[in-house]
C-alpha cells in the first residue's frame, strides 16, 4: 500500500534529510523505525530534500508499507519512537502511483531572522540574529526580481555528481517572495514559494537580500547576481537554522 504522509521535525539534529552512511539523518532515522514496526523494509520518498540544520514543517512523504497495516498505530508508534526531533501529524492511504516529489506542484519555504541589537537563546535555534537595522521596504523591492522564471546558478550549490543534473536544472519559477514583520518578538519573515528549489537557494537569496536591507547592495543586487551566472556573486548563503520547509502543494488533495 503506497501511503502519504506529513512530518515536522527539527534539523538541528540531523545531517540533513537523506540516508547519508555514517551521519544521522531525517531519512535514516525514519526508514530504520517504519522498517521496525512495519518489519518491511520501507524507503521514503520526500518533496524536498533539505539540507543540514534546515527545519520543516510541512514535509511530505511517500512510501510503501504492507497492506494490513494499521496507519493511525504506525503513525502514533513514529511519534513515539522519533519525537521530538520528528513527528508525523499526518497520515493516508494514497493513489499506487502518487510520488512525494514529483507529483508537488509547488513547495514553499519560510527564514526568520532575529532583527535587535540583543539575541534570544530561546530563538536562536530557529533564527538568523541579525543585530544591524534592515530595510525591509528595500528587501521587498528586491524580490520582484526573482519573481518568474530565471536561471539561479549565482543562487545555488551544485551538486556533487555532475551526472544527476541536466542542462536546466537551475532554471526555476518563483511564483511569490516577501517579507513580512518584524513582529512583537522583533523578527522577520521571508516567505519564498516556487515549482521547485535547488541546492541552497532560499538561503543564498536571503543572503543577498540581506545584503540589499543592510546598505552593503544596492536593491538591484538580485538582478546583478542573478545576471552574473556565477555563485561567487551571491556570496554566502544565510546560515540553516533560520530555514524551514513550510508546504507543499499538490494539484489534488
Amino acid at each position: 500500500m503506497r501511503v502519504r504522509t506529513e512530518i515536522a521535525y527539527d534539523g538541528a539534529p540531523f545531517h540533513g534529510f537523506a540516508v547519508n552512511d555514517g551521519v544521522r539523518t531525517v531519512a535514516g532515522d525514519l526508514e530504520a523505525v517504519l522498517s521496525r514496526v512495519t518489519s518491511y523494509d520501507v524507503v521514503v520518498t520526500c518533496a524536498g530534500r533539505t539540507d543540514s540544520g534546515v527545519h520543516a514543517v510541512g514535509q511530505v512523504l511517500s512510501f510503501d508499507v504492507p497492506d494490513d497495516i494499521d496507519l493511525e498505530k504506525l503513525r502514533r508508534s513514529v511519534n513515539r519512537l522519533c519525537a521530538p526531533s520528528i513527528v508525523m501529524s499526518r497520515i493516508e492511504p494514497a493513489e499506487a502511483d502518487f510520488d512525494a516529489r514529483f507529483d508537488a506542484t509547488g513547495r514553499t519555504y519560510r527564514y526568520r531572522i532575529l532583527n535587535r541589537p540583543d539575541p534570544d537563546p530561546f530563538l536562536l535555534p530557529t533564527t538568523w540574529h541579525v543585530v544591524g537595522p534592515l530595510d525591509v521596504s528595500a528587501m521587498n523591492r528586491a524580490c520582484g526580481d526573482l519573481i518568474g522564471e530565471h536561471d539561479f546558478t549565482s543562487f545555488c550549490r551544485r551538486r556533487k555528481n555532475p551526472l544527476s543534473e541536466s542542462a536546466n536544472v537551475l532554471v526555476r519559477r518563483v511564483e511569490t517572495a516577501k517579507w513580512s514583520g518584524p513582529d512583537d518578538d522583533d523578527i522577520l519573515t521571508f516567505e519564498i514559494t516556487a515549482s521547485a528549489f535547488c541546492h541552497q537557494m532560499v538561503r543564498s537569496i536571503v543572503g543577498v537580500l540581506v545584503a540589499i536591507g543592510s546598505g552593503s547592495l544596492p536593491v538591484s543586487g538580485v538582478s546583478t547576481v542573478l545576471a552574473a551566472h556565477d555563485r561567487q556573486a551571491a556570496g554566502k548563503p544565510a546560515p540553516p537554522q533560520g530555514l524551514s520547509l513550510w508546504s507543499v502543494r499538490y494539484s489534488t488533495g
